[in-house]
């Protein structure tokens, strides 16, 4: 399908002539199948997202989730040809992470591509037949380095070992990001409504962005324009699918004003440097550890709507209390939390992993659905009251009284109004 568009030139650099392509009825008829859950990739088919070769693309959408909006603003300013290839010379991962028995199940892992990281190796052949297929998982070694652990090296909370832990106070870890690659189908079923429903509401919402949503049913694979995740390896990648070595794990999604800039409002760069400190205990105790990072700003709902529940929170009459806490975000944004859990499971699953022993976290959403995915859990890690920020009292308190896990006391309809933030103003 196409439209005449003499009135929009190609970019500099650009192959195409003045029509622009809204499908890829006519360019994919003989692109390869994806045949999801199959056991090994050749049985499985290459994820192929590629926008300048478009007679190979056989999904939805293009590689790099949100960044493609600025891939296209490269290719638009002349500062990237559409036909650049990768040169994935040295790209390799620096574990070897499965595959598993995960990996095989169609239902098991539907938001990111199993075979993402192995792309050099899985597909040697088409590769060097001329495809286009790119990495969407890459897998390097790091170090991280934050204050909260030089801090618990200096109060004997932690002792480096130079292996796990360095003198300089920064953890040695291997480091893996990962871009989201929907299974359509198994989307839709963790989501308990029909394919055709979630196609359409997809297209819809977002301004009719993917018009093969709605034309292209026999395309299940969709790589969505959101943010991926980042997952932190403590010890031994290997040890994480082994139930016997004992597993300290933190599902952590994004919280920018607080992981980043310290902001005190909320619990989460406690919550985070604390299962940061956990997993190095963990691991130095002959364990392993994990922090699976999602990029899902604002329970998903984004930073702007974050920032206007904060206003609305500290303007409210009364002030900023416990008690009204996921009220002024319903409010404001139509629910309280759009981050939901259903997919979150599939990262741990991706690294074979079937127990977790101490869960550092009080999302009881986080824990169903971890546990519902077929993962055991054992203890459960809360954070400690001292590391709780004065203002964080309102959320941590009307988390407790919600229903999420805390060991202590859960706090009453009363205590719970008693429980007062920090004004805009105050100092």
């Amino acid at each position: 399908m196409a439209i005449d568009a003499s009135a929009f030139p190609p970019a500099t650099g650009a192959s195409h002539g003045g029509h622009i392509r809204l499908t890829s009825h006519a360019s994919s008829a003989g692109s390869r199948e994806i045949n999801w859950g199959a056991a090994v990739p050749s049985h499985r088919g290459p994820v192929i997202g590629t926008t300048g070769m478009r007679a190979q693309r056989n999904v939805i959408g293009t590689h790099s989730g949100s960044y493609s909006v600025y891939r296209a603003l490269a290719v638009a300013a002349g500062a990237l040809s559409r036909e650049h290839r990768a040169d994935l010379t040295n790209t390799a991962p620096t574990d070897s992470i499965g595959p598993y028995p995960q990996w095989c199940d169609p239902s098991t892992i539907v938001s990111i591509d199993p075979w993402g990281a192995m792309i050099a190796e899985a597909f040697s052949a088409e590769l060097a037949s001329g495809l286009d297929i790119r990495p969407t998982i890459a897998v390097t070694k790091a170090h991280v380095s934050v204050p909260e652990i030089a801090e618990a090296i200096t109060r004997g909370r932690l002792v480096p070992d130079g292996r796990v832990l360095l003198p300089s106070g920064a953890a040695v870890v291997t480091k893996v990001a990962i871009e989201p690659v929907w299974f359509l189908p198994g989307i839709a079923s963790r989501f308990g409504c029909t394919e055709t429903e979630l196609r359409r509401v997809l297209f819809e919402e977002t301004g009719g962005m993917f018009p093969e949503l709605v034309t292209r049913p026999d395309l299940e694979v969709f790589l969505p324009p959101i943010g991926g995740q980042t997952v932190y390896i403590f010890g031994n990648p290997t040890d994480l699918a082994n139930p016997d070595v004992e597993l300290t794990a933190r599902v952590h999604d994004e919280c920018n004003g607080s992981d980043v800039f310290g902001s005190d409002i909320c619990t989460c760069r406690p919550y985070l440097t604390h299962a940061i400190e956990e997993c190095i205990r963990g691991t130095q105790s002959g364990g392993v550890g994990v922090v699976a990072y999602s990029r899902k700003e604002g329970r998903a709902l984004g930073e702007v709507t974050k920032f206007l529940v904060y206003n609305a929170r500290k303007r409210q009459e009364g002030g900023d209390t416990a008690d009204q806490y996921f009220a002024r975000t319903e409010c404001v944004a139509g629910v309280q939390d759009m981050r939901f859990q259903e997919l979150m499971p599939d990262v741990l699953h991706w690294l074979g992993i079937r127990k977790i022993h101490r869960f550092v976290s009080m999302s009881n959403m986080k824990y169903d659905s971890i546990v519902g995915s077929g993962i055991e859990v054992g203890e459960r890690v809360n954070i400690p009251e001292s590391l709780i920020p004065l203002d964080a009292r309102v959320e941590i308190d009307a988390k407790m009284a919600a229903g999420y896990f805390t060991p202590g006391p859960v706090p009453d309809a009363e205590a719970l109004k008693r429980v007062k933030g920090r004004g805009l103003t105050d100092d």
